[in-house]
């Protein structure tokens, strides 16, 4: 969307520039690969490109010369996520958020903001968002959801899987003696004893189970869809590789991809057009990557906020043929993702 309005404006003469900010390298590089395609012109930055693409971190970096474009052109700025941009109030904007508000806000031409989730944690205005007064609510000016997606043949509808078990058992072994408690959720379970949410994460027979659904679930889909693949969601680098060990005890490929993971943006990229059924990750497969081919996510992450649970899920949303219109997410039946 971003890509063809950016067109249109070209077209009607009422820009000069196009200029995109990102939040991460990944997105920086799909961005410049569909703008470019799009507009049939370069966005690399360089003699007799029509603009360029950045990271948020990266706008610190800029010369005087790169902001001067914004006072003697007519700039199109587009920002992709920007709820990581803090700065309704100067007072209270992070640093990416001060850059816009000083360097951008008042300068472009026409600015496009856009955000899957349109919210901080920390409940600190967004960079460009408009709120009512005094409510504080967000004015959004146009809203495009998973729903009018799934209409419109873009995006999956997606199944969302809750695993729980209604006999939990819990054994204490005394030094003597053993003593067992029964629960009838996993949800009971965390909420009546010692045991962690990330506990069952690393459960070896839990994380088995949640597999297993997964694997089944792939194969149903590779059935219509050959290349389609799986995401699983680590919480740790220790965890990734109990799941790797697990996934090849079952005679799976798979690719593991963490902020350890030398090339990882390499390691993303192959996956992207290769035959492997999984990919294994922890930190790097969440907003804005790109791999249409997912379908299948097993979410193992500790991490329960709203907000990284729907950018994960949009990871398997993205449709790219008729008979992709589903997307299946297996998860732990914790209260908090319910």
């Amino acid at each position: 969307m971003a890509a063809e309005l950016a067109r249109s404006l070209l077209q009607q003469g009422k820009i000069d520039l196009v200029l995109c900010f990102a939040p991460s390298c990944q997105v920086v590089d799909g961005f410049r690969t569909t703008f470019s395609q799009v507009l049939g012109q370069r966005l690399d930055g360089l003699i007799g490109a029509v603009g360029d693409v950045c990271t948020y971190q990266g706008m610190e970096h800029r010369t005087e010369a790169f902001w001067k474009l914004f006072d003697e052109y007519r700039v199109f700025a587009v920002f992709d996520e920007i709820h990581h941009c803090a700065g309704h109030d100067p007072l209270l904007s992070n640093a990416w958020g001060q850059q816009i508000l000083q360097r951008v806000q008042d300068q472009a031409a026409f600015t496009l903001a856009l955000s899957g989730t349109p919210w901080r944690s920390d409940d600190r205005g967004i960079a460009l968002a408009r709120y009512s007064n005094p409510e504080g609510r967000l004015i959004c000016d146009y809203r495009y959801g998973l729903r009018e997606a799934v209409a419109d043949g873009v995006c999956r509808s997606p199944r969302i899987v809750l695993l729980d078990n209604h006999n939990v058992k819990l054994t204490e072994e005394l030094e003597n003696d053993s003593s067992t408690q029964v629960f009838p959720s996993i949800a009971t379970l965390l909420r009546g004893s010692p045991v962690s949410y990330e506990d069952l994460l690393c459960h070896d027979g839990l994380l088995n189970q949640l597999l297993g659904l997964g694997i089944e679930k792939l194969d149903e889909v590779r059935a219509i869809k050959p290349d389609a693949a799986g995401l699983v969601v680590a919480t740790n680098i220790e965890h990734a590789r109990q799941v790797a060990l697990a996934l090849a005890a079952r005679g799976e490929s798979y690719r593991v991809v963490t902020n350890k993971t030398a090339d990882a943006q390499q390691v993303i990229n192959e996956f992207k057009s290769s035959s492997c059924r999984w990919i294994v990750a922890v930190g790097m497969i969440s907003e804005g990557t790109d791999i249409p081919r997912l379908q299948v996510c097993c979410y193992l992450s500790r991490i329960r906020t709203e907000l990284h649970y729907r950018q994960v899920l949009g990871r398997v949303l993205r449709r790219t043929g008729s008979t992709d219109n589903l997307a299946w997410l297996f998860v732990l039946a914790e209260p908090t993702l319910e």
